[in-house]
């Protein structure tokens, strides 16, 4: 049988070689000069493979149609791409969060495993040859694709191009487009895993650059009081607003928030954050008294460097609405408490999400429910199967989007 794979992301790649292994002839398509581009730059260059969780957990770090994934995740779990990168001699390691990475934190490294393997199966790669249509017959079934350059036959076409984040990458929505003329239906785009604007100009300025480990969030629909998210981790400030992982993930909560883009303009979506988690208000009340002893003819402004990072201390004493000369011999109980209030509840308003360029991954693609889950096939189109980011499924951060890519891959390569 022809095979034809369009697009050499994870998904594409992965798809390619179980095709190949099933003992299809096998030709891979890919836009740009090399594979993997987008690959390259996951865990900051250094490629969070997978996580080490139950595949169980994978599903419940999918927020974006986990239940979808479960005959993939089992078909092809995190132990078969950890025993893949290892017969292609690459060892990997766990890190903190039950994130698995290589040993030697290059992601170029496992790109090269997935190209020796490909080599080795003797596949051919086609790049700079983007697909400008997707050929069917009389009876709507597929029989070949066309690029720009040339039109090839096929028996069976696998659509791996990605979402539309990160669009330097290759991915552009191109797959979207190309599905849609064969009648699919493409659920709303919108950018997951994604950095947040803030309201508040003044700690964008004051607070851009700092890092927060450590900290709890919970993100609040102020109108109801209604939590919509919390989590525990790190978080950074931004000249926008604030991301870091524990930010992202709460993105992809919030991009399923009824009635969100309303919300941000009324207002109403809150970032409540615990800088001092391990401690609760009496605990935390303590530690104050013991700093103000210490520093007892002090300013405040210069008694809570043991407490607060540098950055963090003028705006918590901004918020608190004490003279930041006063000094903490004389701060009040009440003033006191004031602080406690908001070194567990530091408050920012959300404004929006960054654009979609800024996303790691999409939101949206791909009705589910017009391909079948436990082959990947679509069931409008004979021989038209879909793998990785453009179906409408995403994770949280930690290694579950590759694997979604994997496993959706194998599965849509082996049937």
């Amino acid at each position: 049988m022809k095979v034809i794979v369009i697009g050499g992301g994870p998904a594409g790649m992965m798809a390619a070689i179980a095709a190949s292994i099933a003992g299809n002839e096998v030709i891979l398509l890919e836009k740009n000069k090399s594979l993997g581009k987008k690959l390259l730059i996951t865990g900051k260059g250094r490629c969070n493979i997978t996580s080490s969780l139950t595949m169980e957990e994978f599903i419940k770090n999918t927020p974006g149609n986990g239940m979808f994934l479960h005959s993939a995740f089992h078909r092809f779990t995190n132990q078969d791409i950890i025993a893949f990168l290892k017969e292609q001699g690459l060892s990997v390691k766990e890190e903190r969060g039950n994130r698995i990475f290589p040993v030697t934190n290059k992601a170029q490294d496992v790109l090269a495993c997935f190209e020796r393997k490909l080599k080795q199966l003797k596949v051919k790669i086609f790049y700079e040859s983007p697909v400008t249509e997707i050929l069917t017959d009389a009876e709507n079934k597929i029989c070949g694709v066309k690029t720009k350059q040339v039109t090839l036959k096929a028996d069976k076409v696998i659509l791996a191009t990605g979402g539309k984040s990160y669009p330097l990458t290759g991915s552009t929505g191109d797959g979207y487009e190309l599905a849609k003329k064969l009648g699919h239906t493409i659920t709303p785009i919108k950018p997951s895993l994604v950095p947040l604007e803030t309201y508040e100009t003044n700690y964008q300025e004051a607070l851009q650059g700092l890092s927060l480990k450590n900290v709890a969030i919970k993100l609040v629909d102020s109108a109801n009081n209604k939590e919509i998210y919390e989590d525990f981790g790190e978080m950074l400030f931004t000249h926008f607003g604030v991301s870091g992982p524990i930010i992202l993930s709460g993105s992809a909560h919030l991009v399923r928030y009824q009635g969100i883009e309303e919300k941000f303009k009324q207002k109403q979506i809150k970032l409540k954050i615990d800088l001092k988690p391990g401690l609760n208000k009496e605990k935390l009340n303590d530690r104050i008294l013991r700093d103000f002893e210490e520093f007892k003819n002090k300013s405040l402004k210069n008694s809570l460097d043991k407490l607060l990072p540098q950055k963090l201390i003028p705006v918590i004493i901004a918020s608190s609405q004490i003279n930041p000369e006063k000094k903490v011999n004389s701060i009040t109980k009440q003033e006191r408490k004031k602080i406690i209030e908001l070194l567990k509840s530091f408050e920012v308003t959300i404004r929006n999400f960054r654009k979609i360029e800024d996303a790691i991954i999409t939101c949206g693609g791909i009705h589910i429910k017009e391909v079948n889950p436990k082959t990947m096939e679509s069931k409008k189109v004979k021989g038209l199967y879909f793998a990785g980011e453009i179906l409408d499924v995403d994770s949280y951060t930690g290694g579950f989007n590759l694997q979604i890519a994997y496993s959706t891959g194998y599965v849509a390569g082996c049937n």
